[in-house]
């Protein structure tokens, strides 16, 4: 007798729409009709947008092919699941870095110590490649690290330990080859960081005051080796020379190589796309919840596995354990020292004549330099990024300044002509205020959006004092910035949590991937944002704050996360879990449905069709 279907598809796609998906998935198994319906791409578009809480307006990514395989992704490809904890490190986890490659990452601690890790060991498991110590050069403690661009040389920079208490700040430079020593650079103050402009130049700071609450940073550019054989051979040069005033300073430099504006890995608005009305109302909040279909990622496997939903509890919110003493903002100390000898009045006079003379003696801004409102003209730019302020000490712009061709080398006059000019300083192309306290920075990697963590003012608050910038909100705002048009992009993204006062207020690094977003927090999480939709879908516990994230370049399904509990995890998608987990056992058969199809066809068990060891 021929089979018949009782319900309709329409019915069964009504009923289908008012189950959550996991239910879809496993009626699904019941027979081939509805095995077809609970494919449909209109319900898999319903339930992505109510399971995810998403807009209707925000189109669906650019490069998804399904609405079901896009479902999948945001829950099956997000690196979510603990894998391994790394605990060779015996203080607070500061920082990581990966190799342009993704075969290798490094840390850096509060013991002093950068690590090398290998991630491409045949068991899948990392493991220490390499330790040095920074404590025989008299520092404190390494806080950041970055490969150049051909993964020979590591830039590691930490805080210097001087006479009488005084620190600023240091980069090495360590041969990735034989991990020797090439050369050291004094960087002040130390959370400039530091950072390379090409494979064999990098980028250090400096700084000079010339007042109470006036001061010079200064950008150098500097040779990687600095073992010459001539004196006539530069080494070293100056790049730029700006002002600072309210007790500001130049902090976190960074380099962006613009070359593929106008083909990004992944386009943020959304009337580019689809011609779909912006979203101006807020962001709806809701916990991340973490999905695995039980699919192994295979093509024939995904229509008949049976599905098998699990949530993950984030540990709840707490405030972290007190972290170990840091240095205050360097540079303070200086501006500290004054105010206990100098009246308001007088620091006053001082930032109004400063004003008056940076206006005077700063060079005009090359209007040739940056144009937002220019289309993409294809020519390649090269920015240097940093914090800065001119309200307060406290971090709360992003300047940029274009390097230029003739910039990239140390080749020429150290300082140039401008040394009998009376224009010494150097103007900002750019400025783009948070009106907040940054506290961390990280590019997209094809270099268009500019990520900053930061923590916001009260709204219309009015600054009277430097010395005391308005209180800080807990929540960390995520703000994204189009080096393109240079604005920033859309609404903040806001989940992760901090709660150190204005004085202690420390970095949290992110990191960016081609799909995804992370960065730590004070709660004792990472958590991990989709940039397409501007939501969150992943919180991963820590037993302390987690410092900073990175995703491997090589696979956006491997992040690693550093913490003050002193461990590194390694997290891996459920997808690579299951996969790798696949692989290390016996074949079996692939589900219920396959299994019922094959016993049906050939009068045989699915035992004795997919053999069994």
């Amino acid at each position: 007798m021929e089979w018949r279907p009782v319900l309709p598809d329409s019915l069964v796609l009504e009923i289908f729409l008012r189950l959550p998906h996991e239910a879809v998935l496993r009626a699904g198994l019941t027979c081939r009709q509805w095995l077809a319906v609970s494919r449909d791409e209109f319900l898999w578009r319903e339930l992505f947008y109510s399971y995810y809480r998403i807009p209707r307006d925000v189109p669906r990514h650019p490069a998804a092919v399904s609405w079901y395989r896009e479902f999948k992704r945001l829950f099956d490809c997000i690196p979510c699941v603990e894998v391994q904890t790394l605990r060779e490190h015996s203080d607070q986890v500061l920082h990581l870095a990966f190799s342009h490659k993704g075969h290798r990452f490094s840390s850096c601690s509060k013991d002093c110590t950068v690590k090398l890790w290998d991630t491409e060991r045949p068991d899948g498991n990392i493991s220490l490649v390499h330790s040095s110590s920074m404590r025989q050069f008299n520092w404190g403690y390494t806080q950041f690290s970055q490969f150049n661009a051909d993964d020979t040389l590591l830039l590691v920079s930490g805080v210097y330990l001087g006479p009488h208490h005084s620190s600023s700040g240091e980069i090495a430079v360590i041969s990735l080859e034989n991990y020797t020593l090439l050369s050291r650079v004094r960087n002040k103050p130390y959370d400039v960081f530091g950072c390379w402009l090409n494979e064999t130049h990098l980028i250090s700071g400096n700084l000079h005051w010339i007042g109470n609450m006036t001061s010079c940073s200064v950008l150098w550019l500097n040779k990687a080796f600095q073992d010459i054989e001539s004196e006539n051979v530069n080494v070293v040069k100056r790049l730029f020379k700006i002002q600072n005033i309210n007790a500001s300073t130049i902090r976190t430099v960074m380099v962006a190589h613009c070359q593929r504006h106008d083909n990004p890995d992944l386009l943020l608005d959304y009337e580019a796309q689809s011609q779909a009305q912006r979203q101006k109302g807020p962001q709806q909040q809701h916990q991340p919840l973490l999905f695995d279909l039980g699919t192994s990622g295979s093509e024939e496997e995904d229509e008949a596995e049976e599905g098998d939903e699990y949530r993950k509890e984030g540990r709840s919110h707490g405030l972290p354990n007190a972290r170990l003493p840091q240095p205050t903002f360097s540079g303070l100390d200086h501006v500290i020292q004054s105010r206990k000898n100098v009246g308001r009045r007088e620091l006053e006079i001082e930032t109004h004549v400063a004003k008056m003379m940076g206006k005077a003696h700063t060079k005009p801004p090359d209007s040739n330099l940056i144009d937002p409102s220019e289309p993409g003209d294809g020519e390649d730019k090269t920015y240097l990024l940093f914090t800065t302020g001119s309200l307060t000490y406290s971090p709360h712009q992003i300047g940029i300044k274009r390097i230029k061709p003739d910039q990239m080398t140390t080749c020429g006059p150290v300082l140039g002509e401008e040394r009998s000019s009376d224009e010494f300083f150097d103007s900002l192309d750019h400025v783009i205020d948070i009106h907040g306290h940054i506290i961390g920075m990280g590019l997209s990697p094809d270099h268009r959006y500019l990520y900053v963590n930061s923590r916001a003012w009260p709204a219309g608050c009015v600054i009277s004092d430097p010395m005391c910038p308005p209180p800080i909100a807990e929540e960390i705002d995520l703000h994204v910035i189009d080096l393109k048009s240079l604005r920033e992009e859309r609404r903040s993204l806001r989940a992760h949590r901090a709660f150190t006062p204005n004085d202690e207020c420390f970095f949290i690094f992110l990191d960016v991937s081609r799909d995804f977003v992370a960065s730590g927090a004070e709660d004792k999480h990472g958590y991990i944002w989709d940039r397409h939709y501007n939501i969150c879908l992943a919180r991963l516990a820590h037993d302390d704050v987690v410092n900073s994230v990175a995703f491997s370049p090589a696979d956006q399904e491997l992040l690693l996360s550093a913490s003050d509990d002193s461990t590194i995890k390694v997290w891996r998608s459920p997808r690579m879990v299951r996969l790798a987990q696949n692989a290390a056992r016996p074949p079996r058969p692939r589900s219920l449905l396959t299994s019922w199809l094959s016993r049906n066809k050939n009068g045989t068990s699915a035992g004795s069709v997919n053999g069994k060891p």
